[in-house]
């Protein structure tokens, strides 16, 4: 995988939840989480240009039989909106159980699932794209 900064979004009805990426493509890191809706195009948009990203990757929120059901249009459809708003490639990865992983993580930091309601969505955002960078740097070894 080439160097630089990448970005992950976990796409829901009320927030999208953001990550990114260091440079070298090892850690991935939470930030902000941005409200669903018109404005999140523009938000994501400018947080390609202040971090250079590379890449956004789009979580797939895929049924645990891999069909695609109704989040998976969502998804679809935002990254379509997303696409006249960035110039760098988008992909979607399964993003099936990251918030289950998200939420465990959480929990076993003493957060409970009420007082981390905001932090849920880019908790999820990071294990996508952690699991990304985790197989691009096995495939590299």
């Amino acid at each position: 995988m080439p160097k630089g900064v990448r970005l992950a979004c976990d796409v829901g009805t009320v927030r999208i939840g953001v990550a990114r990426s260091d440079f070298h493509g090892i850690l991935a890191v939470p930030l902000d989480a941005v409200a669903a809706g018109d404005e999140s195009f523009k938000m994501i948009a400018l947080l390609v240009e202040e971090y250079d990203a590379v890449e956004v990757i789009v979580g797939l929120p895929l049924k645990m039989d891999g069909t695609e059901g109704t989040s998976a249009d969502m998804a679809r459809d935002w990254v379509t909106t997303l696409v006249g708003h960035v110039a760098i490639p988008i992909r979607f990865v399964d993003e099936r159980l990251t918030t289950v992983q998200a939420q465990r993580g959480l929990h076993a930091a003493g957060r409970t699932i009420k007082n981390s309601r905001s932090a849920i969505d880019s908790a999820s955002a990071v294990v996508l794209l952690q699991s990304v960078l985790d197989a691009a740097g096995s495939k590299s070894e």
